[in-house]
């Protein structure tokens, strides 16, 4: 049975719909990779050894960040001030949450200091 014109562009219309969806998957694969924070690789705090310094400053980012998220400026921006400042909150949630224990996480406030500093970066 042969099949008629209708058929004919469908059939080439989702082979070609396929075979270039496969070929945008196999091009990601090759994208270099960036670092996810490229700001803040290594947090300072981490590697302070004074407990009440780090809570202070873990406690002081938390709160330019509940304000930042909190702010309709950085809520109705385009900029995604709002997402870092989010993401920054709970971080430094989680550490001072964690030094409240008096116990040094050292990703919580990796994290912490990086989304913070992606927030700043996008508020400039």
């Amino acid at each position: 049975m042969a099949l008629n014109w209708k058929m004919r562009s469908a059939l080439a219309g989702f082979c070609v719909f396929a075979f270039a969806g496969q070929a945008v998957a196999a091009d990601l694969i090759d994208m270099p990779t960036a670092s996810y924070c490229r700001v803040a690789s290594t947090s300072d705090l981490a590697l302070n050894d004074n407990l009440g310094e780090v809570r202070t400053e873990v406690v002081r980012l938390m709160d330019e960040s509940v304000a930042a998220a909190n702010s309709s400026q950085w809520i109705d921006s385009k900029r995604p001030v709002f997402v870092w400042a989010s993401e920054a909150k709970v971080a430094c949630g989680i550490a001072y949450g964690y030094l409240r224990t008096n116990y040094r996480d050292a990703d919580s406030i990796n994290k912490c200091e990086c989304f913070h500093s992606r927030m700043v970066e996008y508020m400039n």
